[in-house]
């Protein structure tokens, strides 16, 4: 961990980098202190602009990332450095050096690399795009098979602090009835709705079974996250994947 960012937990190939930010160290104020990375969410640009800057310092990246406008769509665009804000919600990249960054503050964030570290991917996967297929559809955008894929699922809205209607329990029950097992009832006649469960269900279904991360909750750790549900107003969360090889 440094000031700004933990870094991703898993195997990856030693030229892929991948990590995800946190909201200290930044110069934002109010409901977005400190580092709001997120342009859309009404701070002060100035100060999104200069966490901007701090992020790709920190975090030595190699230039900005390609910001994409989110829109919990299936949307995936294929990414190169003269990619800017296209309107989708995940991002693959076969250049060296292309930095692929989500925004979030509870939705899922999702980075991907093959195992020999030639393509690598940024999904978001709030429940809307994670129930439509969104991280089917990136799986599908690599050249090779699911098999030589590895996941790390970045800070979300845990199961305990996400309760949602009947209504989404269904869709997702909808599309395969395993999707059950990651719903509970509460008492209150609702559901508590685990998301890593379910992504990493849906990457199982569809030929991934190396899924790491997945032990944050951007709800109840205040001090180190942004949480949309428990805050509304709020500043975003950067996670963030590309390979350093060549550079």
């Amino acid at each position: 961990m440094n000031a700004v960012g933990i870094p991703a937990d898993w195997p990856a190939p030693a030229n892929v980098v991948a990590g995800t930010t946190l909201r200290s160290g930044g110069v934002s104020q109010g409901e977005f202190a400190a580092l709001n990375l997120a342009a859309h969410v009404g701070d002060d640009p100035v100060s999104v602009k200069e966490n901007r800057r701090r992020f790709q310092i920190n975090c030595a990246l190699p230039k900005e990332p390609v910001w994409l406008r989110q829109v919990h769509g299936t949307r995936v665009v294929l990414g190169d450095s003269a990619l800017t804000q296209p309107e989708a919600d995940a991002i693959v990249v076969r250049e060296a050096g292309v930095v692929c960054a989500i925004l979030t503050a509870d939705c899922l964030p999702v980075v991907l690399t093959t195992e020999d570290g030639s393509e690598v991917a940024a999904a978001h996967a709030g429940w809307r795009g994670l129930c439509a297929g969104i991280l089917e559809e990136t799986v599908a955008a690599f050249r090779l098979p699911p098999e030589q894929i590895l996941v790390w699922l970045g800070p979300a809205i845990s199961k305990p602090a996400f309760e949602v209607g009947a209504e989404v329990r269904e869709q997702f029950v909808n599309k395969g009835e395993a999707a059950a097992d990651f719903f509970s009832e509460n008492d209150r006649g609702r559901w508590q709705a685990d998301l890593y469960g379910l992504a990493t269900l849906r990457l199982e279904d569809c030929g991934v079974t190396r899924v790491f991360g997945g032990g944050c909750c951007t709800y109840t750790e205040q001090d180190r996250f942004f949480s949309y549900r428990r805050d509304s107003r709020c500043g975003r969360m950067a996670t963030y994947i590309f390979r350093s090889d060549g550079l």
